[in-house]
């Protein structure tokens, strides 16, 4: 009987020790699958609307749209049309052209369970196709005797050029915010570096559409936009929600 009861008392010592060298997980598993939105997400961008609201020389119209293929990685692109007419000392000029860009978003932002923002940095491929309209031009002359205050005439017969293409890279760096269930309000901030630049041997191109300003000596051009979109929800993926570790109980 005293030798049964000795064993007894071993078992119980052993069974206690290798209970109290494990881990108690104090913490409750959250088991809830949250399934996330894959689908095409389309919108304008605000700020070339409003710019031809206001300003009579310049109008244009550019789509946004994006698609998701993993948990942070988008395809992306914008597919834009542009005319600005542009007063300068010796001339006045007209650009006309339309443009596309290519390229991918990362989402770097970590969501709340259930939310969809983002801040994104990206890359794009852009091309552009456009005409250019010399409107008028003066004479530079530094014999300023019979026009003290202005130029020399030149010509007010305009002149297109036709068949002019650029294409560029650029760098992005974006943000879009859910305000509504699928509905976002976003904008980004574009630097691009240009690539090929077709132009008339009689005249520059001093604007790219989706480019902006070309400036004399420098390949650089920068960029913006606002935009709304919405999002048309094509699948669903799970996303479970990550579990803390477990707390480790010392003896």
């Amino acid at each position: 009987m005293l030798r049964f009861s000795i064993s007894l008392l071993f078992l119980f010592v052993f069974f206690k020790g290798q209970a109290q060298g494990k881990s108690i997980d104090l913490n409750p598993v959250d088991t809830v699958v949250y399934k996330q939105p894959y689908g095409l997400r389309v919108g304008i961008d605000l700020s070339r609307p409003i710019t031809s609201f206001f300003n009579k020389n310049y109008t244009g119209l550019e789509f946004v749209g994006d698609y998701r293929i993993s948990q942070n990685l988008y395809i992306a692109g914008e597919l834009g049309n542009e005319k600005k007419t542009k007063q300068e000392d010796l001339y006045n000029f007209t650009t006309s052209g339309s443009y596309l860009k290519l390229g991918v978003d990362y989402n770097t932002y970590g969501n709340w369970y259930g939310e969809q923002n983002m801040i994104t940095v990206g890359g794009r491929y852009a091309v552009a196709s456009f005409s250019q309209t010399l409107n008028n031009y003066k004479l530079f002359d530094t014999y300023r005797y019979w026009n003290p205050t202005d130029f020399s005439p030149g010509s007010s017969t305009a002149e297109e050029f036709k068949g002019l293409t650029a294409s560029w890279i650029e760098a992005v760096v974006g943000i879009r915010m859910e305000v509504f269930k699928n509905l976002y309000l976003g904008g980004s901030i574009r630097m691009g570096i240009l690539l090929s630049n077709k132009e008339s041997e009689r005249f520059p191109n001093l604007f790219i559409p989706g480019f902006n300003k070309v400036t004399d000596g420098s390949g650089f051009g920068v960029g913006y936009n606002y935009s709304i979109s919405y999002l048309i929800p094509l699948y669903k993926k799970n996303k479970k929600a990550v579990e803390e570790a477990p707390i480790p109980v010392q003896e």
